[in-house]
């Protein structure tokens, strides 16, 4: 890795010590010392950031990830962000691992898209951009919005392209340490539902692997049980078009029976995903892999959220290993489950910064790096 030019200062929040153990590694592939800045709570939990060295003209990157308390966390983001652009920071970028929010990037009924209200608090702030630090957006409906955000030069504007480059990406940085830098020819990429397929898709095709499609499975779609589209109704209309016509009677629709599209007999299957959370669609779809004959089950996600039960769940399941990267902090519950591998990720955020601050391109970070580099 090439040395940055002058005129970098990494800032890392205060929400989860591992913001600050991710913003020390990629401070240290950089050649840099981490900013000295003051993140606190106040006694009625107010957030105060106190900025303790200049920052005037120079370009600033503040690395925060998301923990548990999500709110305190994009506080203390947008109070850094702030104070930098009120000290007069030439460029600050905020490193976002993952982005908060995330799932919640579609209007549902009488709802609102919460993704479109942080990302335009971001720029508010101060924000120049929210670049390639936040490796993989949950979802392709963040297109409505950050396109309007192009004055403030937001990198995401075109997040179904960018999107594409980082799943493709982020498989290489998966599969290192689980099956080496060379996948096995028996293994296959697996898409837990039809949803998913074009992702599993683009992972198979760029490691030259099968892909395996499970069909069948129950569909969580809040929307459609509350607005009631989930199943038509079951009782006649009173009133009849014609009097020699009727409506029928229609019944609700019925799950069709779980099956898997391709052959995932005597081969290591291969769930991706961006986001693992509720584990209860993997471990469903492990054990349909399991029942049809799958040698072993790694489930690769992105962002590790793992939330209440989830690590007892994976361990008590038919899947062998799960691999995420360390954008969200997990070390809990890898204590809870053995299963549980981590990625670190802090070489390609790094490399990524370096380039962004010295304008050099990052089309090649996207197609050549590796976790040898």
């Amino acid at each position: 890795m090439n040395h940055t030019k002058g005129g970098l200062v990494i800032f890392t929040a205060n929400s989860h010590p591992s913001s600050r153990e991710l913003g020390k590694r990629i401070a240290e592939r950089l050649g840099v010392e981490i900013g000295k800045v003051q993140v606190y709570q106040e006694d009625n939990r107010e957030t105060r950031v106190q900025i303790q060295e200049s920052v005037r003209g120079k370009d600033v990157f503040v690395i925060q990830t998301v923990s548990k308390d999500v709110n305190t966390t994009i506080m203390e983001m947008l109070i850094t962000v702030y104070a930098c652009r009120t000290s007069c920071a030439r460029s600050i970028t905020g490193v976002l691992p993952y982005f908060p929010y995330s799932k919640q990037c579609k209007m549902r009924k009488r709802g609102s898209i919460v993704t479109k209200l942080i990302a335009s608090m971001m720029c508010k702030a101060g924000e120049d951009s929210t670049k390639p630090p936040t490796p993989l957006i949950h979802g392709f409906a963040l297109d409505g919005f950050l396109s309007r955000l192009h004055s403030c030069k937001i990198w995401m504007q075109q997040p179904c392209r960018f999107q594409q480059k980082t799943d493709t990406e982020f498989c290489w940085f998966f599969l290192h340490p689980t099956i080496h830098r060379k996948p096995p020819m028996n293994a296959v990429i697996v898409a837990k539902s039809p949803a998913s397929a074009k992702r599993a898709q683009s992972f198979a095709e760029r490691l030259r692997l099968g892909i395996a499609v499970i069909h069948g499975e129950a569909q969580d779609a809040e929307s459609d049980m509350v607005d009631g589209r989930h199943s038509p109704p079951t009782i006649k209309t009173s009133g009849a078009i014609h009097p020699s016509m009727e409506i029928p009677l229609l019944i609700p629709k019925e799950k069709p029976p779980i099956t898997v599209v391709g052959d995932v007999g005597g081969r290591i299957a291969i769930i991706v995903d961006d986001i693992i959370d509720d584990v209860g669609s993997f471990v469903a779809a492990a054990e349909t892999l399991k029942e049809r004959g799958a040698y072993k089950v790694f489930v690769m996600a992105t962002h590790g959220i793992l939330s209440s039960d989830a690590p007892r769940f994976i361990e008590e399941s038919a899947i062998d290993e799960v691999v995420v990267t360390n954008t969200i902090p997990h070390e809990l519950q890898k204590l809870q489950c053995p299963k549980i591998k981590t990625v670190d990720i802090s070489m390609i955020l790094a490399e990524a910064i370096r380039r962004i601050h010295n304008g050099e391109s990052m089309s090649y970070l996207f197609r050549n790096i590796a976790m040898d580099d």
